[in-house]
């Protein structure tokens, strides 16, 4: 069966567009739990991939349940104490024998490496959004700590996105659809009219598509190997600079 849309159709009818951002803007598709651990291979941190993903776990789920981020917190603050969690969890639980001076150093070596990368990405898919930004009114909705619109200052998006829905300013969390419904009554457009935007199929194709809306699914490298029902996103893309080619 042919596709009903392409990359050269896929805005045809739209009048909106609402973007998921870690994950989408700050690694074009790549999940951030990859990034990182790519950055440890980098560096040469001497531990096992798997006690990696133990303490990149840990330490998520400790910036979820603890106000460690305030909402005027810079990304490159998050970050740092991101990675600080996740190097003292792999310490205490003896996946990392690091002196302090060692632990001070890795810790600022891989803040330094991935705060670059992540300024990088970030400016080349600015230029995705201010195009799209001139044809339509355009609204985050994503996953984070609070602190977002001190995120889009440092790195000069504020001004692109008529609305910011945040889940921990919101109180409702991806994959639950209703944060993209919160996207959409923002927009004040029909749901068939508005285009979605993310990386996590689960977290943001499908909850998008029971909205009623077209989706875009911005297909990098994942956290899993897990495989997913590749006829439900409307176009599949590699790299958000293909929305303005």
């Amino acid at each position: 069966m042919e596709a009903q849309y392409s990359i050269d159709n896929i805005l045809d009818g739209i009048r909106g567009v609402v973007f998921d951002y870690g994950g989408t803007i700050d690694t074009d598709g790549q999940h951030w739990g990859m990034k990182i651990w790519h950055a440890y291979e980098r560096q040469g941190i001497p531990v096992a991939e798997a006690d990696y993903r133990d303490a990149y776990v840990a330490a998520e789920r400790m910036l979820g349940s603890h106000p460690l981020i305030q909402p005027d917190y810079t990304f490159r603050k998050t970050l740092e104490i991101k990675l600080r969690i996740q190097l003292e969890h792999l310490c205490m639980n003896g996946h990392w024998d690091a002196d302090e001076e060692t632990f001070r150093k890795t810790h600022a070596a891989l803040l330094d490496d991935l705060y670059e990368d992540t300024k990088a990405v970030v400016a080349r898919n600015k230029v995705v959004l201010e195009k799209m930004n001139q044809r339509f009114p355009l609204v985050l909705v994503s996953n984070f700590y609070g602190n977002l619109n001190a995120v889009l200052r440092e790195f000069a998006l504020n001004g692109l996105f008529k609305q910011v829905v945040e889940s921990a300013v919101v109180g409702v969390r991806k994959p639950d659809a209703r944060i993209y419904q919160l996207g959409v009554d923002a927009l004040q457009i029909p749901a068939s009219q508005v285009l979605s935007i993310g990386d996590s199929f689960y977290k943001d194709v499908e909850p998008s598509h029971k909205c009623g809306m077209r989706t875009v699914w911005l297909k990098g490298e994942g956290w899993t190997a897990a495989e997913y029902d590749e006829t439900l996103p409307d176009v599949i893309i590699h790299s958000l600079r293909e929305m303005i080619q």
